[in-house]
């Protein structure tokens, strides 16, 4: 079984933002190159700077809400995991989204390339999105994990945030958290812009299920980390650590300076 992210484990996952890779529609012919060596010095600069390890995302403007991927396009994303995964240390977690909901190609480059996790945008439920209802297929996902013997593989599934809302309504945060343990995830994302109302939802997944890690999706910043951290059992962590606004490059010294504000938190 997946043991990341843990429980109680304040882990830091910087997020890696990709340019449109091959086999979408915005990709910009002769990028890829410069687009691998991108995400490689932003995982450095996460490491150098003591985070646990970093998502790798794909920002392609542009997504099918089923569970698929272009060939090229799942083949520029190993490509990319497999020269972070190589470039960093063995402790170092790499994490692999193909968006919108292309689960099934994420599993498999995270264990191709020897990721430790995915992030799932939707595993259980509907949610509704700028392009399209994503209706997601937990068994198919699960058969495929198993299928390629990826139970290595850890499973973070988004219950409530910018990529998920229950559609319709009816399910608390908790709830849904509950039914995405029970389709297989090893951990949940949440996240809201209102730090009381995070710390809220957090409590009431805690109250549903205990042992369940809980990673905040988004909206953590250096002034905002020791507090929510403290509720939760790891981030992932984005804008505030990029140099130059979102989807930029990571800028070591700010990832340093979020560590030293995670540090603070008692134990």
């Amino acid at each position: 079984m997946a043991d990341f992210p843990r429980r109680g484990g304040r882990t830091v996952i910087g997020m890696v933002h990709l340019r449109p890779l091959p086999g979408t529609p915005f990709h910009r012919d002769g990028s890829l190159a410069e687009t691998v060596d991108s995400a490689v010095r932003s995982a450095l600069a996460l490491e150098r700077g003591g985070a646990h390890g970093c998502l790798i995302q794909t920002v392609d403007r542009v997504y099918s809400v089923a569970d698929e991927s272009d060939p090229a396009r799942t083949a520029a994303m190993a490509l990319v995991a497999d020269a972070v995964v190589r470039a960093t240390g063995s402790d170092f977690h790499v994490g692999v989204q193909m968006m919108r909901n292309a689960v099934s190609a994420s599993l498999g480059v995270a264990k191709v390339t020897g990721g430790s996790f995915v992030r799932v945008g939707a595993l259980v439920g509907q949610t509704l999105s700028p392009h399209g209802m994503v209706t997601p297929d937990p068994l198919r996902v699960m058969a495929y994990r198993r299928s390629i013997e990826g139970q290595d593989i850890g499973v973070i599934a988004d219950i409530d945030s910018m990529h998920f809302s229950w559609f319709g309504g009816g399910k608390t945060t908790a709830e849904v958290a509950k039914a995405a343990r029970f389709a297989g995830a090893d951990a949940v994302s949440l996240c809201h812009p209102d730090d009381d109302t995070t710390l809220r939802m957090i409590d009431s997944v805690r109250a549903a299920a205990p042992d369940l890690p809980i990673v905040l999706a988004g909206h953590t910043h250096h002034g905002n980390a020791a507090r929510l951290l403290a509720a939760a059992d790891g981030a992932f962590v984005g804008s505030c650590l990029e140099g130059d606004g979102w989807g930029s490059e990571i800028d070591a010294a700010r990832v340093e300076a979020y560590m030293d504000a995670v540090r603070q938190i008692p134990r």
